[in-house]
């Protein structure tokens, strides 16, 4: 064999070296993969969708449940809120179905952002989570709160302001979060961009003072939820009463689950040892538990008082000075026996027709006592209680 073929085999056993060293590499390299992907979820599955099949970490498999039923049971609300919407043909009631329906559109807003929340963060999802969460939350607040000034007039007067001008009210209050979140998520990012300023990195990386600060106005509608419909409590009427109520444990329900995650995710976390990996669950189990509080105490409540009836006045015993007013006038005519004036003709002759007919001396009277002190010198000027008079002329009575 000569050296010109000792130089050829050299030369092909270099690429069967590298590929066996490739052969001997890549078992190891799918090993780390392999170990790499939690229990529960698939090779094909990205890293950030890791906690929502991921079964050591069983939080986002629990969360990811309870938010996809509160999603579902939203949407079989709509559907029932919508069918038993035209049977509502008080005008009282009327009036709040427009906030009503806005409310479960937030509700079902926070059910679906808690998958924002489970997955993990990436640019487009942390912008996600900073405008939505503030935005959601005061778009149900607000409602609660336009529908809670509308509650004070109806429990005094049973009679309130239209439907437009409360669903112009909380459209209002639930855009003054919204403009305060899109200006401090612009001022945020565009402070992170400045080649000036040193990047911090990543946008999702603000402390969490920052993220609590941006959602003062939302404790101010939750406050104003709680505190507003107290003197509906209060008031005349007990089916609006009945809407007070709600309004009223919705609202110290959500203070207090606000309290407590507000103090987990600034404090509880960092004493536990869980500073970052926490904060992300915090947040979601808030959403979760806050949506379901809006629908067991509130809106499940409200549907089935769309379907209870005794909201006119005639069935409430609180209107009774009502029928005074609606009592028909006298057709009793007074006697006029003891007169010292000559009546004409044609008045006695009108006289005797009226008088012959069929009248009862009680055809005045309501049925109901007068409240007033009367005394025997001013029954004759009274004349807004209806009291029976006994004719001077009972021949003229056919009884």
């Amino acid at each position: 064999m000569t050296s010109r073929h000792f130089l050829l085999i050299l030369c092909m056993m270099g690429p069967m070296r590298e590929a066996l060293s490739l052969n001997l590499t890549t078992p190891s390299v799918e090993l780390q993969n392999l170990s790499a992907v939690p229990m529960g979820c698939s090779q094909d599955v990205p890293s950030i969708f890791f906690s929502l099949c991921d079964l050591n970490a069983a939080w986002g498999i629990i969360l990811e449940a309870l938010a996809g039923l509160g999603i579902i049971c939203a949407l079989l609300l709509a559907v029932i809120f919508l069918a038993l919407a035209p049977s509502v043909k008080r005008d009282e009631r009327k009036g709040s179905l427009g906030i009503n329906f806005m409310f479960l559109f937030g509700v079902f807003g926070l059910f679906s952002l808690v998958f924002a929340f489970i997955i993990g963060p990436n640019m487009a999802v942390c912008e996600v989570r900073r405008f939505l969460f503030g935005v959601l939350f005061a778009l149900c607040f607000a409602c609660l709160v336009a529908h809670s000034v509308r509650l004070n007039y109806l429990a005094l007067h049973n009679h309130g302001p239209g439907g437009g001008l409360i669903f112009l009210l909380a459209t209002g209050l639930f855009l003054v979060e919204a403009v305060i979140n899109a200006e401090w998520l612009l001022i945020t990012n565009v402070r992170h961009n400045l080649p000036s300023t040193v990047s911090i990195g990543h946008p999702c990386n603000i402390d969490n003072q920052d993220f609590v600060t941006s959602l003062v106005y939302v404790m101010f509608l939750i406050l104003a939820s709680l505190i507003i419909p107290c003197p509906v409590l209060c008031g005349h009427y007990l089916h609006w009463k009945r809407h007070g109520r709600y309004i009223v444990v919705t609202a110290f329900l959500s203070l207090s689950i606000w309290v407590i995650w507000i103090v987990m995710y600034l404090y509880g976390n960092g004493k536990l040892g869980h500073q970052q990996a926490w904060d992300d669950p915090v947040l979601a189990i808030a959403l979760v538990s806050n949506g379901w509080v809006f629908i067991v105490f509130y809106f499940i409540p409200e549907i089935l008082e769309m379907t209870r009836t005794g909201y006119g006045y005639e069935t409430d015993t609180l209107n009774m000075m009502k029928r005074f007013e609606e009592c028909p006038p006298s057709i009793i005519v007074e006697n006029r026996a003891f007169t010292m004036e000559n009546l004409e003709m044609t008045d006695h002759v009108e006289t005797i027709k009226i008088q012959d007919k069929l009248v009862s001396p009680y055809s005045n009277y309501c049925g109901l006592y007068p409240t007033l002190p009367l005394y025997p010198s001013q029954v004759e000027t009274v004349n807004h209680v209806p009291l029976p008079r006994i004719s001077m002329e009972p021949w003229r009575y056919r009884l």
